[in-house]
């Protein structure tokens, strides 16, 4: 199948038999619907007030049926208050009957663009520098606008949660629409229309503010002020001519054609932003340390090794993201950069299911001095960094590995003094070590999300206080204890996963979890039973059962949860699998569920079956 703006397209034969099925505009009372989900969403019973009623119409009846018109329209009049509404009709100059397809769609994001406020046009335009079609990741981009300049001050909020609030805007405009969600609703990834693109793209390079590269040929010199360019093989072909360029972003299409590159091209010597996500470039030039305007590095997935101890001079770098690259150990020069706000260091091995899933970064144990940090993960224990890092009370997210059970009372110390705290990651040395927190009588009071790598003892009683906590996921923690009545009353849990975390042979879910929507159980040796109580889990949408091979039967009152969308059984018996065929004992509790797979494995890898 192909999709397609273009009438020529659709008519080209192809070789082969077709049929071009053209999309239909909506109906009138379709358009209505949407643009009121969006227009009047603030509004009592999210329904068009009276006096509204004729002019929202008109305006309605001039979007002509398309829907990215229709939510576009929408997102901009949610923001309008009524007397507004006259000024904003008036001045929509469309001329719709004259105009091509593609016009007034365009007409209709230019009005939407020209009424953003000026902070956001920004951010909007630096959205298009994304390849079309681009996941672009809520973090990332956050911190390039922040990198750029583009975030106000606001009293008594960070720079984050401003420039989240510029993204949460263009969402609400339906500038940007995202496309996956965490246990809170909150955006983690979004995508920008490929017509909205065309325009920013547009504004961009007749303003000079940033422009698209398609790296199939040398670009002797740019007159924008950002670049991005998109390589498949990691050669970068730029010429001399970049003295102006603030922002760099390289986009690698095809991992699999990619070949080690040593050199960067001349000449940024007033770049912000460099963005070498997956570059296959495996050393650093010695000119990066010349970047002294330089506040956004990454280094993500690129295989350099070693950072040189030059890094130290980049005294205005708030960002340095080395996640998966060969980076094992962090300079002592890292301390030198006051200004860091964004330190992330992880690597995730071969082996997810493993006790070691990921890595930290071993650190110099001056790096505590670093007071604008808000992130810092995973940093790996030694000597005393498990004291000093308690002097980084500003910090937002952390993660620890290498954690010995000698550690407890200084890391428990170093935990609670981090009141800001939102996510918190602790892995042990090894997978026989026991990880010991009960000491952290008073956790942060901020706490969103908990991930504990290591063997437990007991279940920590301080998850009993964990009031704000969306998602929780023990990794090899091998409980004995019964988990479930120390987690079942926290009002905001929405993600629950346990892998190889419980060694018990049954679990009840008798009460409580009220806003849990995803459960993932995984290598549970000896479970095999699982009871679930009516009225308990009332909004679980995901149910995946992974490596319980003790496991026969289907959970009792599975037929219970009414929302469940999506159940996945991978590494199950035959037993359980065919007890949900056709015909087979627990297909009655199933029937309800749209979405059934089971996962396997072939010669040719993992398989998906439907049980739908």
């Amino acid at each position: 199948m192909l999709t397609t703006r273009r009438e020529d397209v659709a008519s080209y034969s192809f070789g082969v038999q077709s049929h071009i099925h053209h999309i239909q505009p909506l109906e009138k009372n379709d358009a209505w619907a949407l643009f009121s989900s969006k227009a009047f969403s603030a509004y009592q019973k999210k329904s068009c007030p009276p006096d509204l009623q004729s002019l929202a119409e008109e305006l309605v009846e001039k979007c002509e049926g398309l829907p990215l018109a229709v939510m576009a329209l929408g997102g901009l009049m949610s923001s309008k208050k009524s007397l507004e509404w006259i000024r904003v009709y008036n001045s929509l100059n469309w001329h719709l009957t004259n105009h091509p397809l593609l016009e007034p769609v365009k007409s209709i994001l230019l009005f939407s663009f020209d009424d953003l406020p000026y902070p956001l046009k920004h951010c909007f335009l630096y959205c298009s520098l994304f390849p079309e079609d681009y996941l672009i990741r809520r973090k990332r981009l956050i911190r390039l606008w922040i990198a750029e300049g583009f975030v106000q001050d606001e009293k008594g909020a960070t720079p984050e949660e401003v420039a989240e609030s510029y993204l949460m805007q263009l969402i609400f405009r339906s500038m940007l629409h995202v496309v996956l969600r965490n246990e809170s609703g909150r955006s983690k990834a979004c995508k920008m229309h490929d017509l909205m693109r065309e325009l920013a793209l547009s504004i961009s390079e007749k303003e000079k503010f940033g422009a698209v590269h398609d790296g199939k040929e040398v670009m002797d010199e740019v007159q924008v002020r950002r670049l991005s360019t998109q390589t498949t093989g990691g050669e970068i072909k730029l010429g001399t001519g970049m003295a102006q360029l603030r922002s760099f972003l390289v986009f690698v299409t095809d991992m699999s054609s990619s070949s080690s590159s040593n050199t960067l091209p001349s000449g940024f010597i007033l770049l912000r932003v460099l963005d070498l996500q997956y570059v296959p470039i495996d050393v650093l030039p010695k000119e990066l340390a010349y970047l002294f305007n330089l506040r956004y590095l990454n280094l993500r997935g690129t295989p350099i090794k070693k950072l040189p101890e030059s890094i130290g001079q980049l005294r205005n770098l708030q960002t340095l993201d080395i996640m998966n690259s060969k980076i094992e150990a962090l300079p002592s020069g890292i301390a030198k950069l006051q200004n860091l706000r964004h330190l992330i260091m992880y690597r995730y091995t071969q082996e997810p299911n493993g006790f070691r899933y990921v890595n930290g970064t071993r650190s110099p144990s001056n790096i505590c001095i670093l007071k604008k940090l808000q992130v810092l993960t995973c940093v790996e224990l030694e000597g005393n960094i498990v004291r000093l890092v308690g002097n980084m009370t500003q910090l937002r997210r952390i993660g620890i590995t290498n954690v010995k059970e000698r550690d407890e009372m200084d890391l428990c110390a170093s935990i609670q003094k981090m009141k800001q705290l939102h996510y918190l990651f602790l892995m042990t040395s090894d997978e026989e070590e026991v990880l010991q927190t009960n000491k952290l009588c008073s956790p942060p009071p901020h706490l969103r999300m908990v991930i504990l790598v290591g063997k437990l003892e007991n279940v920590p009683r301080w998850f009993f206080s964990l009031q704000n906590l969306t998602y929780l996921y023990l990794h090899w923690s091998r409980i004995e204890e019964d988990l479930l009545p120390y987690i079942e009353a926290l009002p905001n849990l929405g993600n629950l996963s346990l892998l190889n975390a419980y060694a018990g042979r049954e679990l009840c879910f008798s009460r409580g979890f009220v806003k849990l929507t995803r459960l993932h159980l995984c290598t549970c040796p000896l479970l095999n039973k699982i009871t679930i109580e009516k009225g308990v889990m009332p909004n679980l949408q995901s149910l995946w059962l992974d490596n319980c091979p003790q496991l026969s039967t289907m959970p009792q009152g599975l037929q219970y949860l009414a929302e469940l969308k999506v159940l996945a059984l991978e590494h199950v018996s035959t037993e359980l699998r065919d007890s949900i065929r056709e015909g087979g004992v627990d297909r009655e509790k199933v029937q309800h569920i749209p979405e059934i797979y089971h996962f396997y494995e072939t010669s040719l890898g993992m398989c998906r079956e439907s049980l739908s």
